[in-house]
């Protein structure tokens, strides 16, 4: 084995070849109205991580618990790290830098946690994986199973975004609508998978999910020039991705190949920020998100206690911005960066708006900053209903065209 099991509450190590989700002492207090305990780091032992501070140059399968046979059937990064010359100048940070995570192959961050959760499945013979999604996770996930030959249950709110469902009714997903919250279809998911068999890739409740989204922060490393950024700003929701973010750093420092972890900022709406206030207030409680930025938008978050500790390990801070900002920074992204991002992935950009100046008092206006832009914005066109206006056709004539003003 590659790895073992380590409780993220009780700290109760496991070693087992088996699927495990979450640690059996700590989830039987799980009540729904706090953030869950009980979620598993998975540990890589020693030998992997010695043989990967050994290398020249690293990628995410040095550092995968299940790593992969057959990359190239379905590429997961390296994506593209940006240079945004025009908002480094507007905000006077001359080392900004976009990681265009929409640029994998479904369009979103989701393909590195479904990916992993896939090599998992065929490493155990399972052909069956049940998740419960508000759009992006799922079309990831039923894009993998399209390219990998397996077989994807998923469970989402009835208000989910239509372009994101189409995506996995396309790639050929059993899609169940729920009539209900996005953390409603995730307990089905996981009733489905105990009556039915498989894998569950539900956000952090498979820690797989989090050991396939730190990838990012490998491909992060040797963009770099083979060292960790000052702060990365990480869209939060279920608080998996800046685990992930997290997890990847860690790992990357216990081989030996960085010497710092980078400050992590979690970016949250105002209208969905339990995360923050657990960041802020040690407050664990559910809430009620009515967020328009659907990816981001949850109650409940899985991934909450870990993500929480990871922001406080890093020395790093919570940013909330209000709705109207996140789709005005949707649009600036467009305008001065030709960035098409969707609600969720803006919100991080949102975010350092409005955390510039706290950012520089802290690190200086030479830091190394990435902001994580983690979906496309061609997922959720509805999000620019009544904020741009498409122009009138003209009439077919050259005096037409000696009238335009541009």
């Amino acid at each position: 084995m590659r790895f073992h099991y380590i409780c993220s509450d009780c700290g109760k190590t496991f070693y087992t070849d088996e699927i495990m989700y979450q640690c059996p002492d700590c989830a039987k207090e799980n009540d729904g109205s706090h953030f869950p305990k009980g979620n598993l780091i998975v540990e890589l032992e020693d030998e992997v991580l010695r043989a990967a501070g050994k290398k020249d140059h690293v990628t995410p399968d040095d550092f995968y618990p299940y790593p992969s046979e057959d990359p190239d059937v379905y590429p997961v990064g390296i994506t593209p790290l940006m240079k945004p010359r025009r908002i480094q100048k507007k905000l006077s940070l001359p080392n900004l830098s976009f990681k265009l995570d929409s640029q994998l192959v479904s369009g979103s961050f989701k393909d590195r946690a479904s990916y992993e959760v896939a090599l998992q499945a065929k490493a155990h013979g399972i052909r069956k994986i049940a998740l419960a999604s508000t759009g992006n996770a799922g079309a990831a996930m039923s894009a993998v199973g399209a390219a990998m030959d397996l077989d994807i249950i998923l469970f989402v709110p009835a208000s989910a975004p239509i372009n994101k469902l189409m995506q996995s009714v396309l790639y050929g997903a059993h899609v169940v609508p729920v009539k209900g919250t996005y953390d409603d279809a995730f307990a089905l998911s996981i009733e489905y998978t105990k009556l039915f068999g498989g894998i569950n890739r539900n956000t952090a409740y498979n820690p797989m999910t989090i050991e396939g989204k730190k990838s990012i922060s490998i491909e992060l490393f040797e963009q770099m020039g083979r060292k960790a950024p000052d702060a990365i700003y990480v869209p939060v929701g279920d608080g998996c991705i800046i685990g992930g973010v997290a997890k990847g750093f860690s790992d990357l420092k216990k081989a030996g190949l960085i010497d710092k972890l980078p400050r992590l900022i979690a970016c949250q709406s105002e209208k969905s920020d339990a995360i923050s206030r657990a960041i802020n207030n040690d407050d664990t409680r559910a809430i009620e998100a009515t967020t328009r930025a659907d990816s981001i938008s949850v109650d409940l978050p899985a991934n909450g206690r870990m993500a929480a500790r990871s922001v406080k390990e890093t020395e790093g801070w919570a940013v909330t911005v209000s709705d109207e900002a996140i789709l005005d920074s949707q649009i600036e992204l467009t305008s001065l960066a030709g960035v098409l991002a969707e609600p969720a992935a803006a919100c991080a950009y949102a975010s350092l708006l409005k955390d510039r100046d706290h950012l520089v008092s802290v690190l200086g206006e030479d830091a190394d900053v990435v902001v994580l832009l983690t979906g496309t914005g061609f997922k959720d066109m509805k999000a620019f209903d009544g904020r741009v206006k498409l122009p009138e056709p003209i009439e077919n004539s050259v005096e037409e065209v000696k009238k335009l003003k541009f």
